[in-house]
Formats: structure tokens, sequence, C-alpha cells
């Protein structure tokens, strides 16, 4: 049979087992934006310390994990906590691998758009009777998510597109089930196209997201 004869064929069956690999892949990128987007904040508020110790700390930190793989940093936690007695389910481990590896970018992402806003802004309100953390809560960061959402929302679309790396830790993502289809019906081409499809179906939509959040941010200027 040709190419598009057993792509017509196998297309229900391939997409039922693709889209079930696609709520994995969902459930990962969703928690692992979470988590990144809270660790990433925290790390971000330490950079900025004015103890030299904790910047110090912070900044390896952000170096160590933008400068190595997220893979390497996934065998890590998967394969290398177990020896210490740590067990991580694979879905768990994807998560917060990832998560802690989109923490060091976020943290950058955080800081660039808190330093934006003109530090008058925050002297005028500790000179209103402000703590710092309520200046940062109802001053500073309501206006710096303007600048960090075109950024942020860039950010997920990566991360999301990343989760095909969890399949090496046996997290049953698109790609996971991807290749088990290859491995039963050595379709290659069939359905590794399919599964691009759908990640593609995916990302297109925060990709015009993306978009909206740039124009409005030039209006909003």
């Amino acid at each position: 049979m040709g190419f598009w004869a057993n792509m017509i064929k196998e297309f229900p069956y391939f997409m039922s087992v693709l889209l079930h690999g696609a709520v994995t892949t969902i459930t990962v990128a969703v928690g692992a934006l979470a988590f990144a987007l809270v660790v990433g904040l925290v790390v971000a508020l330490l950079k900025m310390s004015p103890f030299r110790v904790v910047r110090f700390v912070t900044s390896a930190y952000i170096e160590l994990l933008r400068g190595t793989p997220a893979l390497a940093q996934l065998f890590v936690i998967y394969f290398g906590l177990p020896d210490v007695g740590i067990d991580v389910a694979p879905v768990t481990a994807a998560i917060v691998g990832l998560g802690i590896n989109g923490s060091a970018y976020l943290a950058e992402v955080y800081r660039a758009g808190i330093e934006s806003i003109h530090k008058g802004q925050v002297e005028a309100a500790l000179s209103l009777g402000m703590t710092p953390a309520r200046a940062m809560q109802y001053i500073i960061l309501p206006q710096a998510v303007r600048v960090m959402l075109p950024p942020i929302t860039n950010f997920s679309i990566v991360l999301l597109k990343d989760t095909a790396l969890v399949s090496v830790v046996a997290a049953p993502e698109i790609m996971f089930y991807a290749r088990n289809l290859v491995t039963e019906t050595f379709l290659s081409m069939q359905v590794y196209l399919l599964a691009a499809l759908i990640y593609l179906s995916m990302t297109i939509p925060m990709a015009r997201v993306v978009a909206m959040l740039e124009r409005k941010r030039k209006a909003w200027r």
C-alpha cells in the first residue's frame, strides 16, 4: 500500500493513540509551567537581594540550569535520584525536570520585567508607608506583567515542544506513543507526521496569543 493509503487506513487508530498521549503532554506542560512560574519568581527576587551571597547562589543556580541540557537534568532526576533512595514517577520527574529548567529562564524574564519599572515608583511607594513586599505586590509586579507576558507566553510554546524530551524517562506523552506505534506498524513517516501535526495544532494558537500580546504591549507604551 502507498503512503496515503496507509495514512487513511490507520488514521483513526493512530490519532486515538496519539491523542491519548497528548493528554499527558498537556499535563506535563501545564505542571512544568506552573512550577517554573513560581520558582522563577522566587529566584528572580533572590537574585535582586541586597546580600551578595544570596545573589551569588541564585546566579549559580541560573547559570547551571541554563548551561546544561534539559535532557541531562531529566536523567539526573529520574535515573539519579533512585540511587539515593528517592523514587520519582515518570510524569512527576518530567514536570519537575522541565519546571526547574524553565525556572532559570523565567527568573531572568521576571528580573528584566521588574527592573524595567522606574525606581522612582518604588521610592514613592515606600515614602507612602508601603513595605517593600507590598510595593512589589501592588506597584511593581502589576506593571511588570505587561513586559513579561509576551516572553512568558513564548516560553510556554517552547516548553510544550520540549515535552517531547520526557519520553526518554518513560512519561507516556505524544512521542512515547509515536515510537510505540512505529515499532508496531513500521509506518514511521505517517506516525511522526501526525505527531508533528498534533504539536502544531497546539502551538499555533499559542503563537497567535504571543503576537496579540506583542501588539498590546506596543499599544501600552
